[in-house]
């Protein structure tokens, strides 16, 4: 090469790479996007959201009732699990001793006519182990056994001779011994209650209940149960796991599914009248939808129990003779129709009725408030759903006209055929394909039924176990449902709950063991919208080229002391935003003194939560000094911003 092309071959390395920087920095200036948001505060254009907008929805899948929120301990407590077939599994139960020093088997000797099955047990051996032998129930994967709290044991025993057995609350391989009692049962021919407390003295996440015997005999063994005595206000409920629902301000409780009110067939569909009255006389059943056993422990009446707990309105639903894979003739529905109703006056009848009797006679004289109820889940497209409907819609009608009644079919975009008061809509999908849907609601009519979005979520490819990226998309979608909230009644997402030794279905709100809880981004992004129903909306414009990446909505709300102006923008781009918020015709001045900022983010869109990390994605509040009518605020990438902008006190709160 000679030097005229060295020369050339210099300047032209030199240029590209000017080229390559001048790119490169007007990559960097268009990293940060501006945008400006406006919000109309003024009474005239401001509309209440509904009291009832944001619940939470309770299903029995991912172990979140048994081996979850309700508290106890023993897995296949009764027996049942097995099915009515004997001899059958006792599984989990297993057993202490070999064949040489103990014989166990079911067999159909139990004292309560709903749950016959009972285990009996033949201790062969005079000079038994140390130790002795005999069964022990690991629990729900363990059980959580903490020093110092106190367990209330409960089981129901029989034996035809003088018996000494030993219960104690040990590790998994039985070395070490949290609790221990010596009961015996002197000639108890008939079943016999035998109740106790053990006081742990030390503590184990995976420990196990074992009851032994040293010497000859043979003893039957029913309805072992054993509760921590710390439920929440003692109705049997895993007291950490209900605060963290009580965190959300749920408005109401849609309960047990879901799937689990179908079953893959009837005969294995939940059933209210089985799941009330005392626990050990509830049959339980298997879930072949989720597909485990539960005992029914938590029923009817404890849903019921939980949502006045809770604060929040009971939303029931039923079966309304479908499953996903039979069904029951209109002709043949009126049997159904008839337990409906008798599950309402359980809930809602006086103290003297047939059925209201029954709730009182459990502890609760005073009725229920039940005013929802679905008829069915996701059964529109069933060949007998409508006629079935109609059956039902008709008797609670003329039984109860005030209840509100949900039918499974979506009128979002065309009416409906039949009458009711509002409808189901359910969407899992994409996080891209959520995040399109927050103007979902736009064109539905603003005539007939109301929305009920009972169940949605982020799903699958992107979610994760939860993932940040999951979490914006749901926000942007509620925002939409606030700002269409004349005819979006109630939302709730789907699943609540999940065992972390049972994922069926990820991604979920929230994440436990038998000692840990956490909540997932998706979680967390609800707590943003908990002071949303009954608030005050306002209109928005958001003007800036980069708006298909943000959705925002605008509140007014107050707590005890102060009322607020909220203003929620989802960043769902990667790119930083420069936003201008300017409000006006607010009734009374910003206060920049108790004023806030709280984002949602994290430095990877995927980025979830875990044991080990359990706040790697959550809300960070801070002071905002700056708040004001007008202001600039800084939008990071893929986040979900809420602005609290204290307002002095004024006329404003007699509107709200």
């Amino acid at each position: 090469m000679g030097c005229r092309e060295a020369f050339l071959s210099t300047i032209f390395c030199f240029l590209l790479l000017f080229c390559l920087g001048c790119k490169c920095i007007a990559s960097e200036l268009q990293a940060t996007q501006t945008a400006v948001l406006k919000v109309d505060a003024s009474p005239q254009l401001a509309r209440q959201i509904p009291d009832t907008l944001f619940g939470i929805f309770f299903e029995e899948i991912n172990h979140a009732g048994a081996g979850g929120i309700w508290a106890e301990l023993v897995s296949n407590r009764g027996f049942e699990a097995g099915g009515p077939h004997t001899p059958s599994n006792i599984d989990p139960w297993s057993i202490i001793g070999d064949d040489s020093s103990i014989f166990v088997a079911t067999d159909r000797t139990s004292c309560f006519s709903r749950n016959t099955v009972a285990l009996r047990m033949e201790v062969l051996c005079d000079n038994c182990p140390a130790g002795g032998v005999g069964i022990y129930n690991p629990g729900f994967w363990g059980m959580n056994i903490e020093d110092g709290k106190t367990y209330n044991l409960v089981m129901y025993v029989k034996s035809p001779e003088t018996v000494e057995l030993t219960v104690c609350l040990t590790s998994s391989d039985g070395l070490q011994n949290l609790a221990s009692t010596t009961i015996p049962v002197s000639d108890a021919s008939n079943w016999t209650k035998l109740e106790q407390k053990l006081v742990a003295k030390g503590t184990n996440r995976t420990s196990r209940l074992q009851i032994t015997a040293n010497k000859k005999g043979v003893v039957w063994f029913d309805q072992v149960s054993l509760m921590p005595s710390d439920t929440y206000k003692g109705h049997g409920f895993r007291t950490e796991l209900i605060s963290m629902m009580l965190d959300l301000k749920p408005r109401f409780l849609r309960f047990p599914g879901g799937c689990f009110v179908e079953g893959e067939w009837l005969r294995n569909a939940f059933r209210w009248r089985e799941s009330i009255g005392p626990w050990e006389e509830r049959p339980g059943h298997f879930g072949d939808v989720w597909h485990y056993w539960t005992d029914d422990g938590l029923g009817y009446y404890e849903f019921l129990q939980l949502s006045e707990d809770l604060g929040a309105a009971p939303i029931w639903v039923f079966n309304n003779g479908i499953s996903h894979n039979d069904e029951v003739d209109t002709a043949a529905i009126a049997p159904f129709v008839k337990d409906v109703l008798d599950s309402l006056e359980f809930a809602r009848g006086s103290a003297d009725s047939t059925w209201g009797s029954v709730r009182a006679a459990m502890g609760h004289p005073e009725p229920f408030p039940v005013k929802y109820v679905a008829i069915g889940n996701e059964d529109c497209g069933k060949k007998f759903y409508r006629g079935n409907y109609l059956k039902f819609y008709n008797a609670i009608r003329e039984a109860y006209p005030d209840i509100q009644m949900i039918s499974n079919c979506d009128a979002s975009s065309r009416p409906l055929d039949h009458p009711a008061d509002l409808y189901d809509f359910h969407v899992y999908t994409d996080s891209k394909t959520l995040f399109s849907m927050k103007n979902t609601f736009d064109r539905s009519s603003r005539n007939g039924p109301k929305a009920f979005v009972s169940e949605y979520a982020v799903w699958r490819s992107d979610a994760g176990r939860g993932s940040l990226l999951a979490s914006l998309a749901e926000a942007a979608f509620l925002t939409g449902l606030e700002k269409n909230s004349d005819v979006v009644q109630m939302a709730s997402y789907a699943p609540l709950f999940v065992n972390n030794n049972d994922q069926t279905w990820n991604p979920d709100a929230i994440v436990f063991n038998s000692w840990q809880q956490y909540g997932t981004p998706s979680y967390w992004m609800q707590t943003l919208f908990r002071e949303s129903s009954g608030a005050m909306i306002h209109p928005i414009t958001i003007t800036s080229s980069y708006s298909g990446s943000l959705a925002a909505s605008a509140i007014t709300w107050q707590d005890s002391e102060n009322s607020y102006l909220r203003v929620k923008i989802i960043n769902f781009g990667s790119d930083a935003v420069s936003l201008t918020i300017s409000a006006t015709g607010l009734q009374a001045r910003v206060n920049a003194v108790g004023s806030t900022a709280t984002v949602l983010t994290s430095s990877n869109v995927m980025d979830e939560n875990s044991f080990s990390n359990p706040n790697k994605v959550v809300p960070v509040k801070s002071q905002l000094s700056d708040a004001a009518e007008q202001m600039q605020v800084t939008l990071a990438p893929h986040s979900f911003s809420s602005f609290d902008l204290a307002l002095a006190q004024s006329k404003l709160v007699a509107e709200m």
